[in-house]
């Protein structure tokens, strides 16, 4: 009786796994990744990634992307607080 209740237990919790496994993978393929707009840049033109090109080339535009918005976020200034 005690195995009986065992393997129904571990296929329970089998079951609850792979729901839950396909759930989560199902939730993964419906993300939508924003574009970046390079509207925060200064002076910076944020080339648009080409859809049509190969991997490499496509890797080389996220990468250039991702330093113009590093350097554009590291010009802006900050807010100074006043002092009393």
């Amino acid at each position: 009786m005690r195995m009986i209740f065992g393997v129904l237990s571990l296929l329970f919790v089998v079951a609850v796994v792979g729901f839950l496994a396909k759930k989560q993978l199902a939730s993964v393929n419906d993300i939508k990744v924003p574009s970046v707009s390079a509207s925060g840049a200064v002076g910076n033109a944020v080339p648009s990634i080409n859809p049509s090109g190969n991997v490499q080339q496509q890797s080389q535009q996220i990468q250039q992307q991702f330093k113009a918005a590093a350097e554009a976020a590291v010009q802006q200034p900050r807010a100074m607080p006043d002092e009393k």
